[in-house]
């Protein structure tokens, strides 16, 4: 089956000091722990000639696709979404912060998916980009984990994908979200798929097999971790 890499919100506005996490008091070196994980599933995928998607969360300039009850959350949080940062506006669309962090830029040829919501499927062309491809299971990593990741995972789950999120490639928004955000992917037999390590999906990418059906819990997959 086809399988496509999905890398989720890994931009400046997440993982950078003086973007929208920083400004809504998120620990953004916290945020950046996967990018070396993420460096190797990058890897691993090009070299295995999947098709990989890079998503970035943003808005229009006039906020017009920014629903009110999600701008008035960002003002609870402190970090008004539009409001000017040091890296521009923040979560719009065209801003240094809105960008992805040099660390994870995309490779030439590589899909960039624009998204006004949590979720990458909501209001953006993911799904055709992946029917065009014959796509059939994806591999799930990115920021963060209980929010953008997870939104993204059941949409795609409900969409009839085999799902695999590579959970030391993920991180939360706090420490103590992680492990629970985590967990939740494996329960019912593994309602929303597979939950692997970097390393196991790195190997199992090289020997190229497909992902295999059938969950795999955090304690399973992380064990000493």
């Amino acid at each position: 089956m086809n399988t496509a890499l999905i890398v989720i919100d890994m931009q400046r506005d997440f993982c950078s000091p003086g973007g929208y996490a920083d400004t809504a008091g998120m620990d953004v070196q916290r945020l950046r722990e996967p990018v070396a994980n993420i460096q190797r599933l990058l890897q691993a995928a090009r070299a295995a000639g999947l098709l990989v998607v890079h998503t970035r969360e943003g808005h229009l300039p006039d906020l017009s696709d920014c629903p009110p009850a999600k701008l008035a959350r960002s003002v609870a949080a402190g970090a008004a979404i539009g409001s000017q940062g040091p890296l521009g506006r923040l979560l719009v669309r065209g801003e240094q912060g809105h960008d992805f962090i040099e660390a994870l830029k995309p490779a030439p040829g590589e899909t960039v998916i624009d998204k006004p919501g949590y979720g990458a499927f909501h209001l953006t062309r993911l799904g055709q980009v992946l029917a065009a491809h014959r796509t059939q299971r994806l591999i799930l990593c990115g920021v963060t984990t209980e929010v953008c990741v997870h939104s993204t995972l059941r949409e795609a789950v409900d969409r009839g994908f085999d799902c695999t999120t590579v959970g030391d490639a993920t991180a939360a928004s706090r420490p103590e979200l992680q492990a629970p955000a985590l967990a939740m992917i494996g329960v019912e037999g593994g309602i929303f798929g597979r939950l692997l390590s970097t390393a196991d999906m790195v190997a199992e990418l090289g020997r190229g097999t497909a992902p295999r059906t059938g969950a795999t819990t955090w304690t399973q997959a992380f064990s000493g971790a």
